[in-house]
């Protein structure tokens, strides 16, 4: 692969660098609160599934967003946007995820017998 085509633009190395580390670090704690989650004490029923599914399908495209950006074809800069859109899409998605998750939890204690 060349990297040096005319009509090619690239990314900052320095650039790149900065937003791998943010990747990183939000996925890790994206990987670090579905962890938490499924270590919680209390029972999962199936209303929990849509909160679990936006969670990891949110930390797959993050895990792809990390993949993408590490190839050194990432300081092209298309495949250094397309990383980085991937990597928004997961970031919604692992937000809706936690939010839905805070929403049913809610919804659970005000609506139970014991409320």
């Amino acid at each position: 692969m060349n990297l040096n085509d005319d009509n090619e633009q690239l990314v900052e190395t320095i650039f790149r660098n900065g937003t791998l580390t943010v990747v990183g670090i939000v996925l890790s704690f994206s990987l670090g609160f579905l962890t938490q989650w499924a270590n919680n004490p209390l029972p999962w029923n199936l209303i929990d599934a849509p909160s679990v599914l936006l969670l990891c399908a949110g930390i797959i495209w993050q895990i792809a967003a990390l993949v993408g950006l590490l190839d050194q074809a990432a300081l092209k800069k298309n495949v250094f946007e397309k990383a980085n859109r991937r990597f928004v899409i997961g970031v919604i998605l692992t937000t809706g995820g936690v939010f839905s998750a805070i929403v049913i939890d809610l919804a659970k204690l005000l609506l139970s017998p014991g409320a």
